[in-house]
């Protein structure tokens, strides 16, 4: 993760190999820096999270299946490429 110098209300994230540029202001109150865990909802930071909630959270979204698979691909599809 690498939060943006020229907006710090943004970060740069890794979702599942797809890098995403996501808006960490409602953790004004939590520091964020790189390597932390993030629980994001639509674009948006909600908490921070360790690295054992982190990790139950993807077991329990690859228990579901071809819907996560779904999701995923999805995110695949529309990850913005670098220039």
């Amino acid at each position: 993760m690498e939060i943006l110098s020229d907006r710090p209300d943004l970060a740069m994230v890794d979702v599942c190999g797809v890098k995403r540029a996501i808006n960490i202001g409602l953790l004004d109150e939590q520091r964020v820096v790189p390597g932390d865990w993030i629980l994001i909802h639509v674009g948006f930071a909600m908490s921070k999270i360790d690295e054992v909630e982190a990790r139950a959270a993807l077991d329990f979204l690859e228990s579901i299946g071809q819907a996560y698979e779904d999701e995923i691909a999805a995110l695949r599809e529309s990850m913005i490429e670098e220039g």
